[in-house]
């Protein structure tokens, strides 16, 4: 695939990606602090902690299919816009309300606004992208959202610590505020006519769109294994001697964006099929040899290793989703596929829990390791290995999109 072509980077592009930073910055501030508010300041127990946390992903779950139908008809920048202010609106009432039930009630409002912002900001971000381009524009699309959930909790902690709670909430809000005024600024692309949906489209069809089913499968395998990282690695990382997971975690974190910036043409090069089952390889090598190989340097050489697979997946799969879905359904393809990540952390949840009960945590890698396994067998024997169209829409990477007219930064 040559290098030359359409530009990528353009104004739109970067206002987008502007767009979903200022945001992810913003729910990342708010990531360490809620718990301590949860328990110091409004007296709640450790359930009602995990169900604070946890609940902002129900409604968003719930709503990313809707939020797709929106976007496809009024267009991208009406989700970036309206799930900022909802998010923004919400926060600042954060700090307005004195028990756990209302601040439940709160996070359900910003879990409407999570669904909104991400299905708008990506969509935007793959209908910018010319054709043959579209994995590189979803890997640094996803830096801006690594970017913001990894510098903004160091941020929102200072924050606490120096003016309080009440600052982190303001802060939170002004950061989503500045993701809508960017998102005023996102072009209407591929918004679909008014009207009734076509009648091809059943019911089931417009809450779970065809083209993300086989890819959000294979994403949602693949993910489940996450939690097991999240979840259980460091305490993994106690029973090798380590002080602490931090470490890990850094390493792993550098690992993805560095390869997402600097190897972000990967995907297109190699071509999504091929890009993907090279991540799942390597994924399930990563977590084999995170249970088998049972010391730090073990647990640092595994983190690495799967690391590599997991800065490929989401940028390998994203352009077979949009690849599959007509123009007027990309916020629709989006919106269902997306859904499978709060699919994965629901499933991978009660697995891995079942599994460290009964088998100790360094047994949770290797099941891990076995869910990437199936899917790169679904990947690659099922219908997007076969050579199958994965929606209603065949792929023709000459279709270039029309775009190319905005004024570029750089290629």
């Amino acid at each position: 695939m040559p290098a030359a072509g359409p530009r990528l980077i353009t104004r739109p592009f970067v206002v987008v990606t502007g767009a979903a930073f200022a945001y992810f910055c913003a729910l990342g501030a708010v990531a360490p602090v809620l718990p301590i508010y949860v328990e110091d300041q409004l007296g709640g127990s450790g359930v009602a902690v995990g169900l604070t946390v946890g609940v902002f992903a129900v409604s968003a779950a719930l709503l990313r299919p809707l939020a797709g139908r929106i976007g496809d008809r009024h267009g991208r920048g009406v989700l970036v816009v309206g799930g900022s202010v909802v998010f923004g609106l919400s926060v600042l009432a954060y700090g307005l309300i004195e028990s756990v039930p209302w601040l439940l009630a709160m996070r359900l409002i910003s879990g409407v606004g999570e669904a909104a912002v991400f299905v708008g900001a990506a969509t935007t971000a793959q209908d910018l992208a010319p054709a043959h381009r579209r994995g590189e524009a979803a890997s640094y699309f996803s830096v801006a959202i690594y970017g913001g959930i990894g510098v903004a909790p160091i941020i929102g902690e200072a924050v606490q610590r120096s003016h309080g709670t009440t600052a982190v909430w303001v802060l939170a809000a002004g950061l989503a505020f500045v993701g809508a005024v960017l998102g005023a600024f996102i072009p209407k692309v591929a918004a679909a006519q008014d009207g009734p949906p076509p009648a091809s489209q059943t019911r089931l069809r417009r809450v779970f769109h065809p083209a993300a089913l086989g890819p959000g499968c294979i994403m949602l395998l693949a993910t489940s294994g996450l939690v097991a990282f999240t979840a259980f690695m460091p305490r993994y990382a106690l029973d090798l001697g380590l002080d602490g997971s931090g470490r890990v975690f850094l390493l792993y974190s550098a690992l993805v964006l560095t390869v997402r910036i600097l190897g972000a043409r990967l995907p297109d090069r190699l071509g999504a099929t091929k890009s993907a089952s090279a991540a799942l390889a390597i994924q399930t090598v990563g977590f084999v040899l995170m249970g088998l190989w049972a010391a730090s340097a073990g647990l640092y050489a595994s983190t690495a290793v799967y690391a590599l697979g997991v800065s490929l997946m989401y940028p390998s799969l994203m352009p077979l989703v949009i690849a599959g879905a007509p123009d007027a359904e990309r916020s629709q393809a989006v919106g269902t596929f997306t859904l499978f990540f709060d699919l994965a952390q629901g499933f991978g949840g009660i697995l891995f829990g079942v599994v460290v009960a009964i088998g100790g945590t360094r047994w949770a890698f290797p099941v891990a390791g076995l869910l990437c396994a199936v899917a790169l067998g679904v990947l690659r024997y099922g219908p997007i290995g076969r050579g199958e169209p994965v929606g209603t829409q065949a792929f023709d990477e000459a279709d270039l999109d029309p775009v190319d007219q905005c004024p570029p930064l750089i290629d």
